[in-house]
């Protein structure tokens, strides 16, 4: 729901969140003057990596190379990183490096960040080798981040932010008539629609009742929930993937849940709290590839469905529309880098192994390096979400790996037909793109038999000899039997 159905104004709300963690860490016992701290909103990007050992803040590839490092405030030199992350690589190890997956995670990044430089310039605390003394008194990088961490958790699950978000629900949610529109067009289609979410009932209820509340809307007068064949609360994503907890229904007049696991059918219009994908896809009679799931959440939505369930994923990524239009209004800067890469290769052309006189390429890296940091800093202090250069970003490996589809909103869904196939672009191996396509075509086609007889290729593909298509083409083609099977046997 939230950030995929609720898109939340996102300057508002991360001030809001930034305050609340604020107050939450005076009150168990951090120094009163962090309270002078003022958001940043074009510091933070999520996707960044926090090291509990050295206390920094890091940007990698989807290899683990380190694109940038920053301790507190400061960002550290190529040497300096060195120091720290031999070959300025660094292994994905849930015991030592938090992953900021989602848009709730910005604040928390800047606060922290804010954390370090602060006792790092604080003159009764000094800083030691994996965090800050003060007489008697030591806290790690590691103990921060968990205070952090824990404050953030407190405000979203026992704090005031759902109360002051419900208070005042046009200051910090965006609203679009469109929304409707779309959840009525799945469930027109033919498409069974369910609502999971890690959100209690009552915040969810009011939040969703205030987005599909229009006088014109499909199903206006009528309970929000007549968008939804299903309605899930309480979900503890990623959990719900796995082994997942108990599902039990929930009143909805109290918020009381039921004593004991449901076990019956899923009425229409109950709320369940809890449960699991495997519960669900065994109640609502869906398979893996059956199901579409739509998340803003790169690893409790779409790689844990994904990896653990099969299901199809669609990723929202509200970032989308400012990338773009940096990538857009910035292009000339996209281009230099093209263009220096090309003289970069233009300095060793019709060298071979026998050349021993090195080419002086330092000139075209200086200028390599100021463009990408132009590039980097049209988007903001961190960055890109997706790129650093002509390198992707860990998160950008992560989307192109497991999401099927992504988008800045679910409300791009309105403008397709709902059978609409959705296929991504060719895209070229290094050895594909660098000679040309028709280059000795015909003659390695020959070669290899692929001038052959319609008919006989047919018949190879028919005998099981040759393959036919990828399996997202076949998918299609095998709900088609299904339904000419099903209909075959009701005829019967």
């Amino acid at each position: 729901m939230d950030y995929t159905l609720a898109e939340y104004k996102s300057e508002e709300y991360e001030k809001l969140g930034f305050k609340l963690v604020q107050e939450r860490l005076i009150q168990i016992g951090y120094p009163q003057e962090i309270s002078n701290i003022e958001y940043k909103p074009s510091f933070p990007v999520r996707g960044l990596w926090w090291d509990n050992l050295h206390g920094n803040m890091l940007k990698v590839d989807g290899f683990g190379n380190i694109l940038f490092c920053c301790h507190g405030l400061k960002f550290l030199k190529a040497e300096e990183i060195s120091v720290k992350y031999p070959n300025k690589f660094l292994q994905l190890d849930d015991s030592r490096i938090y992953v900021y997956n989602t848009l709730f995670n910005l604040p928390e990044i800047y606060l922290l960040a804010c954390l370090v430089d602060f006792f790092q310039n604080h003159k009764d605390y000094k800083e030691v080798r994996d965090g800050f003394k003060f007489n008697e008194l030591h806290m790690s990088y590691k103990s921060l981040f968990q205070d952090v961490r824990g404050s953030v958790d407190y405000i979203h699950m026992e704090g005031d932010l759902k109360n002051q978000t419900c208070q005042n629900l046009s200051m910090y949610i965006k609203k679009d008539e469109r929304l409707p529109k779309v959840l009525y067009n799945l469930q027109k289609s033919g498409a069974k629609t369910f609502l999971l979410t890690n959100s209690d009932w009552n915040y969810s209820n009011k939040v969703m009742e205030y987005l599909l509340d229009f006088p014109d809307a499909p199903y206006a007068g009528k309970s929000w929930q007549s968008y939804f064949n299903f309605t899930f609360v309480d979900a503890r994503k990623p959990l719900f993937f796995g082994e997942g907890t108990v599902l039990r229904q929930v009143n909805k007049n109290t918020g009381q849940l039921s004593i004991g696991t449901h076990t019956g059918n899923l009425e229409d219009s109950a709320v369940y709290s809890g449960g699991s994908s495997e519960v669900l896809s065994r109640l609502i009679g869906a398979k893996g590839r059956d199901v579409l799931y739509v998340g803003d959440h790169i690893f409790g939505d779409v790689i844990k469905s994904k990896k653990l369930r099969g299901w199809r994923t669609f990723l929202i990524v509200p970032e989308l529309n400012d990338e773009l239009n940096v990538w857009t209004s910035k292009q000339q800067l996209f281009s230099s880098l093209q263009r220096y890469d090309q003289e970069l290769s233009e300095l060793y052309r019709n060298m071979d192994s026998g050349d021993t006189n090195r080419p002086n390429v330092e000139a075209i890296k200086n200028n390599i390096q100021e463009t990408i940091h132009s590039m980097e800093m049209s988007y903001g202090t961190t960055g890109s979400l997706f790129r650093s250069g002509s390198r992707q970003t860990f998160f950008a490996a992560q989307v192109v790996r497991y999401a099927d589809i992504y988008a800045a909103s679910v409300l791009n869904l309105l403008y397709y037909p709902m059978f609409y196939m959705f296929r991504s672009p060719a895209m070229l191996l290094p050895h594909e793109s660098t000679v040309s396509h028709e280059h000795h075509l015909e003659q390695q086609d020959s070669r290899r038999g692929l001038f052959m007889d319609k008919n006989v290729e047919g018949g190879r593909v028919a005998n099981g000899q040759e393959p036919s298509h990828t399996h997202d083409m076949d998918d299609d083609e095998i709900d088609e039997m299904e339904e000419l099977e099903t209909s075959s046997d009701q005829s019967n």
